[in-house]
């Protein structure tokens, strides 16, 4: 009998101590809903991406920008001002037609003239890599225009 008791005690203090007293209601209030993040962190590449945007399209067989190519990179531009220890890369990229060797240079053109935008625009060329993917590493896949279509890119990632 003095087992059970003992049992039951040393069980009752066991429970004791696991509880803190506070009841999880499931609601935030006070300092601690404060801190919880309603988007992505600040100078991220989720941030980038959600409030700027990363890429940047072109016209088959071309790497000059477009309007909206620019529109795209003065965001990127202001972005960069806003976080100025954020280095990025920016890859170049081409639908699957032609050779190997032409997608790789038109690749690399296309990262550099976004390069060359973003420094003509007072960005640290020092902050910016650029390599070319050309034809390797496909966003879209399909054989068909639309697809080529969101292939041919210049993408901007935090490095």
């Amino acid at each position: 009998m003095k087992f059970k008791v003992f049992g039951a005690l040393g069980l009752a203090l066991v429970l004791a101590a696991c509880s803190d007293g506070k009841t999880d209601t499931g609601n935030s209030t006070g300092a601690g809903a404060a801190t919880q993040e309603a988007g992505p962190t600040p100078g991220s590449e989720a941030d980038l991406v959600a409030n700027v945007g990363d890429r940047i399209f072109y016209e088959l067989n071309v790497s000059q920008l477009s309007e909206e190519a620019r529109a795209t990179l003065d965001k990127q531009v202001a972005w960069l001002a806003k976080y100025p220890q954020v280095s990025v890369q920016i890859a170049g990229n081409c639908d699957d037609r032609g050779t190997e060797e032409y997608n790789i240079a038109l690749g690399q053109r296309r990262a550099n003239a976004a390069r060359d935008y973003l420094v003509a625009k007072g960005v640290s060329a020092s902050r910016i890599t650029t390599i070319s993917y050309g034809k390797d590493r496909p966003t879209a896949d399909g054989d068909d225009e639309a697809s080529w279509a969101q292939n041919r890119n210049a993408i901007t990632s935090v490095r």
